[in-house]
């Protein structure tokens, strides 16, 4: 039997998705690739392959897991099969220097970034920005790994030259110019399929970087959280969200070979939008999603089942 195969390492973000696949009655097969084998002179099975590995994999000791992913999305491209998020959309998840890149190059704006290796460059390069607001992070995230935000050098020195400076697991530190949004929110836009499906905006009140999946709140000793206690959610899909964006974000997932990601950005003063993450490991609010009636893994999953009774039907028709 042909099968959907779910290629991860973290359970707890695919249960939702396969959740959702015995729903709909679909056959599926989870590989689990934390780590493992894979014989480049075996034949792959036959069915759709949908890559879910993430860029913060070394949080939960998975160090080496979107390295073995690699090795195995390239062998099943190789054969010919059909993988959703396969090779280029993992390249984009483990760097955020090659998202910026790929995104200009597309002439989507992305805010001023420099890529720095050694606490001594990450300094130096801070130069550029003195005078301003700016953040760090870290090039292979995920979560907001390393997402500080500093309005002087020397806060960045102290911060560097102290005890709780997270250093990157690819040795990148970014630095980037902090765009001042009239209001404390952020948009995500989800794609399945490469189309768009909704946008959701994430309230940045309590905390400078959320994670859709379980609120995870990105602690920042530079930017005071307020005391007042919010009262409307933290995510809320916007409702008929429209913007010329959407057009550009979709050219681009198609031109990069991404079926599934949620593409976020801020805008500023004078409304101007910068792109500033791209996740193809995407996860959703579940309350958020079930106040407004749409379900994103819902929609992946009848997507999948769509492509598998393509290859299916192919099959068929070939015979």
């Amino acid at each position: 039997m042909k099968k959907i195969y779910v290629i991860h390492e973290n359970s707890e973000w695919t249960v939702h998705l396969t959740k959702r696949l015995q729903e709909l009655g679909l056959p599926y097969e989870e590989w689990h690739l934390d780590e493992g084998s894979v014989d480049l002179t075996a034949e792959p099975p036959t069915g759709v392959f949908y890559s879910r590995m993430s860029a913060s994999s070394h949080t939960r000791d998975h160090r080496y897991a979107p390295e073995l992913t690699s090795a195995v999305l390239n062998w099943l491209e190789s054969h010919g099969r059909k993988v959703f998020n396969g090779t280029s959309a993992l390249r984009l998840e483990v760097s955020k220097v090659a998202q910026y890149l790929a995104l200009t190059g597309h002439g989507i704006r992305t805010p001023r970034t420099i890529a720095t290796v050694g606490k001594e460059q990450l300094l130096k390069a801070a130069k550029a920005f003195e005078g301003q607001s700016f953040i760090t992070k870290h090039n292979r995230a995920g979560k907001g790994l390393g997402v500080q935000l500093f309005h002087s050098l020397q806060g960045l020195e102290s911060y560097v030259n102290g005890p709780t400076f997270d250093e990157p697991v690819d040795g990148i530190t970014l630095i980037q110019e902090y765009i001042s949004a009239p209001q404390p929110f952020i948009t995500r836009c989800e794609f399945v399929g490469g189309k768009f499906v909704y946008a959701v905006q994430v309230d940045t009140s309590e905390g400078f970087e959320l994670c859709p999946a379980d609120a995870c709140q990105i602690g920042d000793l530079f930017c005071p959280v307020g005391e007042e206690v919010p009262t409307k959610p933290k995510f809320q899909i916007v409702k008929d969200f429209q913007d010329p964006i959407i057009e550009k974000y979709e050219s681009f997932l198609a031109a990069n070979g991404i079926q599934v990601a949620g593409i976020e950005f801020i805008r500023n003063q004078s409304g101007e939008i910068f792109t500033y993450d791209i996740n193809t490991n995407t996860n959703y609010n579940s309350d958020a999603e079930a106040a407004a009636g749409i379900y994103g893994m819902l929609e992946v999953a009848k997507f999948l089942g769509r492509e598998l009774a393509s290859v299916e039907e192919a099959e068929k028709v070939e015979a």
